[in-house]
Protein backbone atom coordinates (compact mmCIF):
# COMPACT_ATOMS: atom_id res chain seq x y z
CA UNK A 1 0.00 0.00 0.00
CA UNK A 2 2.72 2.42 1.07
CA UNK A 3 4.24 2.03 -2.66
CA UNK A 4 0.87 2.42 -3.93
CA UNK A 5 0.55 5.40 -2.36
CA UNK A 6 3.81 6.84 -2.98
CA UNK A 7 3.42 6.13 -6.97
CA UNK A 8 0.14 8.31 -6.54
CA UNK A 9 2.20 11.46 -5.31
CA UNK A 10 4.40 11.02 -7.59
CA UNK A 11 1.82 10.67 -10.63
CA UNK A 12 -0.19 13.89 -9.03
CA UNK A 13 2.96 15.76 -9.35
CA UNK A 14 3.41 15.00 -12.55
CA UNK A 15 0.57 16.51 -13.95
CA UNK A 16 0.17 17.83 -17.29
CA UNK A 17 -0.10 21.13 -18.40
CA UNK A 18 -2.82 22.14 -21.37
CA UNK A 19 -0.83 23.45 -23.75
CA UNK A 20 -2.19 25.01 -27.13
CA UNK A 21 -2.90 22.90 -29.89
CA UNK A 22 -0.92 23.34 -33.38
CA UNK A 23 -2.02 23.00 -36.89
CA UNK A 24 -0.90 19.67 -36.36
CA UNK A 25 -2.64 18.62 -33.51
CA UNK A 26 -0.21 18.70 -31.03
CA UNK A 27 1.49 21.32 -29.10
CA UNK A 28 5.18 20.25 -28.57
CA UNK A 29 5.92 22.38 -25.85
CA UNK A 30 3.72 20.79 -23.62
CA UNK A 31 3.52 17.01 -22.20
CA UNK A 32 1.11 14.57 -23.74
CA UNK A 33 1.43 12.05 -21.21
CA UNK A 34 -1.21 12.19 -18.18
CA UNK A 35 0.34 12.26 -14.76
CA UNK A 36 0.13 8.59 -14.22
CA UNK A 37 1.96 7.90 -17.74
CA UNK A 38 4.34 10.75 -17.15
CA UNK A 39 5.47 9.14 -13.64
CA UNK A 40 5.66 5.81 -15.31
CA UNK A 41 7.65 6.86 -17.92
CA UNK A 42 10.39 8.52 -15.47
CA UNK A 43 10.39 4.51 -14.36
CA UNK A 44 10.87 3.50 -17.43
CA UNK A 45 13.85 5.68 -18.79
CA UNK A 46 16.02 5.69 -15.36
CA UNK A 47 15.77 1.92 -15.34
CA UNK A 48 17.13 1.77 -19.32
CA UNK A 49 19.82 4.02 -18.06
CA UNK A 50 20.97 1.90 -14.65
CA UNK A 51 20.64 -1.39 -17.78
CA UNK A 52 18.80 -3.10 -14.84
CA UNK A 53 16.35 -5.32 -17.13
CA UNK A 54 14.66 -7.35 -14.35
CA UNK A 55 13.09 -3.40 -12.97
CA UNK A 56 12.87 -2.37 -16.19
CA UNK A 57 10.42 -5.40 -17.16
CA UNK A 58 8.25 -4.05 -14.25
CA UNK A 59 8.61 -0.60 -15.11
CA UNK A 60 7.02 -1.32 -18.79
CA UNK A 61 4.39 -3.78 -17.55
CA UNK A 62 3.22 -0.67 -14.99
CA UNK A 63 3.41 1.76 -18.08
CA UNK A 64 0.99 -0.63 -19.80
CA UNK A 65 -1.28 -0.50 -16.91
CA UNK A 66 -0.74 3.87 -16.64
CA UNK A 67 -1.94 3.98 -20.85
CA UNK A 68 1.91 3.99 -22.16
CA UNK A 69 1.10 2.35 -25.70
CA UNK A 70 3.93 -0.06 -26.82
CA UNK A 71 5.30 2.61 -29.61
CA UNK A 72 5.70 5.79 -26.93
CA UNK A 73 7.69 3.18 -25.06
CA UNK A 74 9.80 2.65 -28.44
CA UNK A 75 10.07 6.00 -28.66
CA UNK A 76 11.60 7.08 -25.79
CA UNK A 77 13.54 3.91 -26.07
CA UNK A 78 15.22 4.72 -29.26
CA UNK A 79 15.81 8.31 -28.01
CA UNK A 80 17.87 6.88 -25.36
CA UNK A 81 20.42 5.31 -27.57
CA UNK A 82 21.89 9.29 -27.74
CA UNK A 83 22.12 9.56 -24.74
CA UNK A 84 23.11 6.11 -23.18
CA UNK A 85 24.76 4.29 -25.79
CA UNK A 86 23.07 1.67 -28.33
CA UNK A 87 23.91 -1.52 -25.80
CA UNK A 88 21.26 -0.20 -23.10
CA UNK A 89 19.16 1.07 -25.88
CA UNK A 90 19.00 -2.09 -27.30
CA UNK A 91 18.50 -4.21 -24.36
CA UNK A 92 16.13 -2.21 -22.90
CA UNK A 93 13.78 -2.36 -26.44
CA UNK A 94 14.62 -6.24 -26.26
CA UNK A 95 12.94 -6.24 -23.08
CA UNK A 96 9.87 -4.29 -23.91
CA UNK A 97 9.36 -6.99 -27.05
CA UNK A 98 9.32 -9.70 -24.03
CA UNK A 99 7.02 -7.62 -22.32
CA UNK A 100 4.79 -7.26 -24.97
CA UNK A 101 4.76 -10.81 -25.84
CA UNK A 102 4.14 -12.13 -22.15
CA UNK A 103 1.67 -9.85 -21.89
CA UNK A 104 -0.29 -10.35 -25.99
CA UNK A 105 -2.55 -7.60 -24.69
CA UNK A 106 -0.97 -4.19 -25.14
CA UNK A 107 -1.70 -1.60 -27.47
CA UNK A 108 0.32 -0.37 -29.94
CA UNK A 109 -0.44 2.91 -30.25
CA UNK A 110 -0.48 5.45 -32.99
CA UNK A 111 2.61 6.46 -35.26
CA UNK A 112 4.96 9.43 -35.78
CA UNK A 113 3.42 11.83 -38.36
CA UNK A 114 5.16 11.54 -42.00
CA UNK A 115 8.02 14.31 -42.27
CA UNK A 116 7.11 17.32 -44.60
CA UNK A 117 8.28 17.74 -47.85
CA UNK A 118 11.37 19.42 -48.31
CA UNK A 119 12.00 18.81 -44.64
CA UNK A 120 15.96 20.09 -43.49
CA UNK A 121 16.78 18.13 -40.54
CA UNK A 122 19.98 20.46 -39.90
CA UNK A 123 17.55 23.89 -40.39
CA UNK A 124 15.39 22.28 -37.85
CA UNK A 125 17.57 20.61 -35.33
CA UNK A 126 19.73 24.33 -35.15
CA UNK A 127 16.19 26.27 -34.19
CA UNK A 128 15.11 23.39 -31.36
CA UNK A 129 19.14 23.07 -30.19
CA UNK A 130 19.14 26.94 -30.04
CA UNK A 131 15.54 26.75 -28.13
CA UNK A 132 16.49 23.61 -25.53
CA UNK A 133 19.42 25.47 -24.98
CA UNK A 134 18.05 29.19 -24.47
CA UNK A 135 20.70 30.90 -26.99
CA UNK A 136 23.00 29.23 -29.97
CA UNK A 137 24.86 26.32 -29.60
CA UNK A 138 28.16 25.59 -31.65
CA UNK A 139 30.53 22.66 -30.30
CA UNK A 140 33.25 23.65 -32.54
CA UNK A 141 35.85 21.59 -30.81
CA UNK A 142 34.49 18.77 -32.67
CA UNK A 143 32.47 19.80 -35.74
CA UNK A 144 31.30 16.65 -36.40
CA UNK A 145 29.54 16.04 -33.18
CA UNK A 146 28.58 19.36 -33.70
CA UNK A 147 26.48 18.22 -36.75
CA UNK A 148 25.16 15.05 -35.36
CA UNK A 149 23.75 16.90 -32.17
CA UNK A 150 22.28 19.47 -34.69
CA UNK A 151 20.65 17.33 -37.81
CA UNK A 152 19.97 13.80 -36.05
CA UNK A 153 19.28 14.24 -32.14
CA UNK A 154 17.36 17.36 -32.23
CA UNK A 155 16.50 17.29 -36.33
CA UNK A 156 15.35 13.54 -36.97
CA UNK A 157 14.64 12.23 -33.53
CA UNK A 158 13.29 15.41 -32.14
CA UNK A 159 10.94 15.50 -35.01
CA UNK A 160 9.32 12.61 -34.86
CA UNK A 161 5.88 14.05 -33.18
CA UNK A 162 4.92 10.33 -31.46
CA UNK A 163 6.52 12.48 -28.53
CA UNK A 164 6.24 15.95 -27.49
CA UNK A 165 9.65 17.99 -27.28
CA UNK A 166 8.55 18.17 -23.73
CA UNK A 167 7.89 14.37 -23.38
CA UNK A 168 11.54 13.96 -24.77
CA UNK A 169 13.08 16.35 -21.76
CA UNK A 170 11.37 14.19 -19.10
CA UNK A 171 12.53 10.94 -20.72
CA UNK A 172 16.18 12.34 -20.70
CA UNK A 173 16.22 13.89 -17.45
CA UNK A 174 15.01 10.79 -16.20
CA UNK A 175 17.62 9.16 -17.97
CA UNK A 176 20.30 10.98 -17.00
CA UNK A 177 19.70 10.79 -13.26
CA UNK A 178 20.47 7.41 -13.96
CA UNK A 179 24.20 7.86 -14.64
CA UNK A 180 26.64 8.49 -12.86
CA UNK A 181 29.18 11.37 -13.95
CA UNK A 182 27.30 13.46 -16.47
CA UNK A 183 25.79 16.17 -14.01
CA UNK A 184 26.76 19.03 -16.45
CA UNK A 185 24.72 17.30 -18.73
CA UNK A 186 21.55 16.61 -16.85
CA UNK A 187 21.64 20.51 -15.31
CA UNK A 188 21.60 21.14 -19.02
CA UNK A 189 18.47 18.79 -20.02
CA UNK A 190 16.77 20.43 -16.56
CA UNK A 191 17.37 23.83 -17.88
CA UNK A 192 16.16 22.46 -20.93
CA UNK A 193 13.45 20.69 -19.90
CA UNK A 194 11.71 23.98 -18.42
CA UNK A 195 12.99 25.85 -21.91
CA UNK A 196 10.73 23.31 -23.93
CA UNK A 197 7.53 23.60 -21.51
CA UNK A 198 7.99 21.19 -18.25
CA UNK A 199 7.24 22.66 -15.03
CA UNK A 200 9.10 23.05 -12.02
CA UNK A 201 6.41 20.91 -10.60
CA UNK A 202 6.89 18.52 -13.79
CA UNK A 203 10.37 18.35 -12.71
CA UNK A 204 10.05 17.38 -9.02
CA UNK A 205 7.52 14.80 -10.08
CA UNK A 206 10.41 13.04 -11.48
CA UNK A 207 12.24 12.73 -8.49
CA UNK A 208 8.88 11.86 -6.48
CA UNK A 209 8.69 9.16 -9.34
CA UNK A 210 11.53 8.19 -8.78
CA UNK A 211 11.74 7.96 -4.91
CA UNK A 212 8.60 6.28 -4.86
CA UNK A 213 10.61 3.17 -6.77
CA UNK A 214 13.50 2.92 -4.63
CA UNK A 215 15.92 4.52 -6.63
CA UNK A 216 17.16 7.63 -3.76
CA UNK A 217 20.11 7.92 -5.27
CA UNK A 218 19.15 8.36 -9.06
CA UNK A 219 16.37 10.72 -6.82
CA UNK A 220 19.18 12.37 -5.20
CA UNK A 221 20.81 13.06 -8.36
CA UNK A 222 18.33 14.72 -10.20
CA UNK A 223 17.12 16.85 -6.99
CA UNK A 224 20.75 18.47 -7.30
CA UNK A 225 20.61 19.03 -10.60
CA UNK A 226 17.07 21.12 -10.51
CA UNK A 227 18.64 22.83 -6.78
CA UNK A 228 21.87 23.72 -9.17
CA UNK A 229 19.64 25.55 -12.07
CA UNK A 230 17.84 27.09 -9.34
CA UNK A 231 20.82 28.80 -8.40
CA UNK A 232 20.80 26.64 -5.12
CA UNK A 233 23.33 23.80 -4.34
CA UNK A 234 23.04 20.45 -2.76
CA UNK A 235 25.79 17.06 -2.97
CA UNK A 236 25.64 14.53 -5.73
CA UNK A 237 25.24 10.96 -4.77
CA UNK A 238 26.57 7.71 -6.04
CA UNK A 239 24.64 5.49 -7.76
CA UNK A 240 25.10 2.45 -5.96
CA UNK A 241 23.37 -1.03 -5.20
CA UNK A 242 23.71 -0.35 -1.27
CA UNK A 243 21.17 1.46 0.56
CA UNK A 244 21.50 4.91 1.27
CA UNK A 245 19.95 4.48 5.35
CA UNK A 246 18.88 7.61 7.01
CA UNK A 247 20.75 10.77 8.36
CA UNK A 248 23.04 9.28 10.97
CA UNK A 249 21.49 12.06 13.54
CA UNK A 250 22.34 9.84 16.39
CA UNK A 251 26.05 10.29 15.49
CA UNK A 252 26.24 13.34 14.00
CA UNK A 253 27.96 15.39 16.55
CA UNK A 254 31.25 13.13 15.61
CA UNK A 255 30.83 13.80 11.93
CA UNK A 256 31.79 16.81 9.68
CA UNK A 257 29.33 16.80 6.94
CA UNK A 258 26.24 14.55 6.66
CA UNK A 259 26.38 11.12 6.59
CA UNK A 260 23.72 8.46 6.54
CA UNK A 261 23.52 5.24 8.36
CA UNK A 262 22.08 1.64 7.00
CA UNK A 263 21.98 -1.28 9.48
CA UNK A 264 21.90 -4.62 7.28
CA UNK A 265 21.68 -7.20 9.61
CA UNK A 266 21.04 -6.39 13.30
CA UNK A 267 22.85 -9.65 14.63
CA UNK A 268 26.03 -8.94 13.44
CA UNK A 269 25.56 -5.72 13.19
CA UNK A 270 26.81 -5.43 9.91
CA UNK A 271 26.37 -1.69 8.70
CA UNK A 272 26.39 0.17 5.17
CA UNK A 273 27.86 4.15 5.86
CA UNK A 274 27.41 6.66 3.07
CA UNK A 275 29.37 9.74 3.17
CA UNK A 276 28.57 12.88 1.51
CA UNK A 277 31.58 14.84 -0.44
CA UNK A 278 33.85 16.23 1.83
CA UNK A 279 32.01 14.55 5.14
CA UNK A 280 34.41 11.97 7.48
CA UNK A 281 34.12 11.13 11.13
CA UNK A 282 36.41 12.32 13.89
CA UNK A 283 39.65 11.01 15.07
CA UNK A 284 38.44 7.54 16.77
CA UNK A 285 39.47 4.55 18.57
CA UNK A 286 37.85 1.64 18.98
CA UNK A 287 38.69 -0.43 22.46
CA UNK A 288 38.15 -4.25 22.11
CA UNK A 289 37.48 -4.89 18.73
CA UNK A 290 38.52 -5.02 14.95
CA UNK A 291 36.74 -2.49 12.92
CA UNK A 292 36.30 -3.77 9.52
CA UNK A 293 35.61 -1.27 6.69
CA UNK A 294 34.95 -2.79 3.03
CA UNK A 295 34.27 0.41 0.57
CA UNK A 296 31.93 -0.53 -1.94
CA UNK A 297 31.25 2.61 -3.62
CA UNK A 298 32.50 6.12 -4.64
CA UNK A 299 36.02 7.11 -3.53
CA UNK A 300 37.00 8.10 0.23
CA UNK A 301 40.20 8.22 2.78
CA UNK A 302 40.89 5.86 5.99
CA UNK A 303 43.67 7.33 7.59
CA UNK A 304 45.63 6.29 11.17
CA UNK A 305 47.48 8.65 13.26
CA UNK A 306 51.01 9.23 12.27
CA UNK A 307 50.50 7.48 8.95
CA UNK A 308 49.74 8.80 5.47
CA UNK A 309 45.80 8.12 4.56
CA UNK A 310 45.01 5.08 2.31
CA UNK A 311 42.99 5.89 -0.69
CA UNK A 312 39.13 3.91 -0.29
CA UNK A 313 37.73 2.66 -3.55
CA UNK A 314 35.27 -0.10 -4.06
CA UNK A 315 36.86 -3.57 -3.14
CA UNK A 316 39.29 -2.11 -0.67
CA UNK A 317 39.46 -3.34 2.74
CA UNK A 318 40.85 -2.55 6.27
CA UNK A 319 40.81 -3.98 9.21
CA UNK A 320 41.28 -1.00 11.95
CA UNK A 321 43.75 -2.49 14.79
CA UNK A 322 42.43 -2.41 17.98
CA UNK A 323 43.27 0.33 20.00
CA UNK A 324 44.84 2.90 16.98
CA UNK A 325 43.58 6.02 16.51
CA UNK A 326 41.76 6.96 12.75
CA UNK A 327 39.29 8.41 10.89
CA UNK A 328 37.55 7.40 7.99
CA UNK A 329 35.37 9.36 5.23
CA UNK A 330 34.30 10.48 1.65
CA UNK A 331 36.56 12.29 -1.11
CA UNK A 332 36.04 16.17 -1.45
CA UNK A 333 34.43 15.85 -4.79
CA UNK A 334 32.92 11.66 -4.36
CA UNK A 335 30.34 10.22 -1.71
CA UNK A 336 31.47 7.35 -0.16
CA UNK A 337 30.18 4.37 1.35
CA UNK A 338 31.51 1.65 2.80
CA UNK A 339 30.62 -1.66 4.92
CA UNK A 340 31.19 -2.05 8.32
CA UNK A 341 31.10 -4.57 11.21
CA UNK A 342 33.75 -5.27 14.18
CA UNK A 343 35.16 -8.59 14.41
CA UNK A 344 37.06 -10.63 17.31
CA UNK A 345 34.84 -8.42 19.70
CA UNK A 346 35.51 -9.11 23.35
CA UNK A 347 32.62 -8.23 26.07
CA UNK A 348 32.24 -4.38 27.04
CA UNK A 349 34.10 -3.39 23.68
CA UNK A 350 33.62 0.67 23.19
CA UNK A 351 34.58 3.34 20.59
CA UNK A 352 36.46 6.78 21.98
CA UNK A 353 35.53 9.42 19.91
CA UNK A 354 38.05 12.11 19.75
CA UNK A 355 38.38 15.74 18.12
CA UNK A 356 37.57 16.55 14.59
CA UNK A 357 39.60 16.05 11.27
CA UNK A 358 40.39 19.49 10.82
CA UNK A 359 40.30 21.30 7.41
CA UNK A 360 43.92 21.44 6.99
CA UNK A 361 44.45 17.97 8.06
CA UNK A 362 42.28 17.17 5.81
CA UNK A 363 43.40 19.23 2.93
CA UNK A 364 46.38 17.61 2.73
CA UNK A 365 45.54 14.25 2.04
CA UNK A 366 45.84 13.20 -1.68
Amino acid sequence: MKRIALFATAALLLTVGCGKKTESGKDMNTLSFNEKEAAAMTVIACHEARGDQSSLAIAIGEGFDAGLTANQMKEALSQLYAYTGFPRSLNALGTLKNVMEERGDVETGAESSPLPSGYDALKQGTEVQTKLSGQPFNYDFCPAEDYYLKAHLFGDIFARDLLTHADRELVTVSALSGLEGVMPQLQAHVRGALNMGVTEEQLNGIVAAMRSHGMEAEALRCEAAIAAVSGQSMPVVSTSAWPLGEPNDAYAKYFIGQSYLALLDSVSGLCNVSFEPGCRNNWHVHHGAVQMLICVSGRGWYQEWGKPAVELKPGVTVAVPEGVKHWHGAAKDSWMQHLTYHANAKPGNSNEWLEPVTDEQYNKVR
